[in-house]
């Protein structure tokens, strides 16, 4: 499976799995290496996973080179991930809701109101979700995996 049918690029899964598996911090240059990538694309890509919470610059005294590594602890990397996820999709989707929701139209209208029932609707599962997503981001390792044992087991 690709990285792209997770709605992120290539580059971006490639750096950031090279980097889960790496036993020691990695510069730009070491990544551009393994991966075969340019210098901007290893340098954006870095920037990208470090905004999601993924990355983190590894100082090394003395040295010139930034070096980064991937955090390991998959419960942290699911915790990023989704709050990624939350505010680059979720939230803006809520706020566009939103905004249809105040469009003005006659309440009398059929078609105004097929048009507010099914946004009231999917207002109602954005809003589901934002609590789930939240409460997820926040729960412990062990509430996290009885809950989903429960579900499938």
């Amino acid at each position: 499976m690709s990285g792209t049918s997770w709605g992120v690029s290539k580059t971006l899964a490639q750096v950031h799995a090279l980097l889960l598996v790496s036993p020691q911090a990695l510069s730009t240059e070491d990544i551009m290496e393994q991966l075969t990538i340019s210098r901007g694309n290893a340098s954006m890509t870095v920037r990208e996973l470090i905004d999601w919470g993924l990355v983190y610059k590894e100082l090394r005294p003395g040295e010139r080179r930034e070096y980064f590594v991937a955090e390991k602890d998959m419960l942290q990397v699911t915790r990023c991930i989704i709050a990624a996820r939350k505010r680059r999709e979720l939230d803006q989707m809520k706020r566009t809701l939103d905004q249809l929701a105040q469009l003005p139209g006659n309440p009398a209208d059929a078609d105004y109101q097929a048009f507010h029932t099914v946004l009231s609707d999917i207002q109602q599962l954005a809003d589901t979700s934002d609590k789930l997503l939240t409460r997820l981001m926040r729960a412990e390792r062990n509430w996290i995996l009885d809950k989903f044992l429960k579900l499938f087991l």
